[in-house]
């Protein structure tokens, strides 16, 4: 197993919010802001590290029939110490992610993660399963917030970049600027990242002579 390509293919190649298309609820209502997506997004990367580790570590010990709820319990447990650290630390933070803070427990990227990869492999790939993958995630979430402020606000991170040049669009902090957004991206990290189409031909094929002498009772 390749430890690299565990880490990696959740930065773009396999990134859960671009590519899979999950974490779409906290996705869309964070993103306001690069800042939010940037807190968005490292507590989730904590939780998903944490939870794997513990998963992957235990995975010989839950059973199968308790599975879920087990692995929503170690969730929780991690989720309740990030809002708990927010809160003391970071609670403007906190309460501008709200309920989706909370909401990491049943997030479907850290579930899906829990579920298809850390209870089924060792413990050092599945943390670096889980520190790509929100690794993946938080670039996506800043990405789209440092947009959406950009265009909405002539901030990001706080900092003004458009002052007289270009009236900010308010619409970019509406959820509809939201979805053209993340559209946008979405659509943008395709056109990168796709592949040419692999050539074709018929010199090597072993079925050449059938072709070829079907195409020419076809043709007759």
């Amino acid at each position: 197993m390749s430890y690299m390509k565990e880490f990696t293919k959740g930065l773009i190649k396999e990134n859960p919010n671009l590519v899979m298309l999950l974490g779409m609820c906290p996705t869309l209502a964070v993103t306001t802001m690069a800042v939010n997506g940037l807190g968005m997004g490292l507590a989730t990367t904590f939780v998903l590290v944490c939870s794997n580790f513990v998963i992957s570590l235990l995975k010989k010990v839950i059973p199968d029939t308790v599975r879920l709820p087990c692995f929503i319990v170690i969730i929780a447990g991690f989720v309740t110490f990030v809002s708990i650290m927010l809160n003391s630390f970071l609670p403007d933070l906190a309460e501008s992610l709200g309920v989706f803070l909370s909401l990491i427990t049943v997030n479907c990227i850290i579930l899906g993660r829990a579920e298809m990869f850390a209870c089924k492999n060792k413990v050092l790939p599945s943390v670096l399963d889980g520190l790509g993958m929100g690794l993946g995630f938080t670039m996506s979430l800043i990405v789209v917030g440092a947009v959406r402020e950009l265009l909405g606000t002539g901030r990001i991170f706080g900092f003004q970049l458009i002052s007289g040049m270009v009236e900010p669009m308010t619409i970019f902090i509406l959820p509809a600027g939201g979805f053209f957004t993340l559209g946008c991206v979405i659509a943008i990290l395709g056109v990168i990242t796709r592949k040419k189409p692999r050539k074709i031909s018929c010199d090597n094929c072993p079925s050449r002579d059938v072709c070829e002498k079907t195409e020419s009772k076809e043709s007759a």
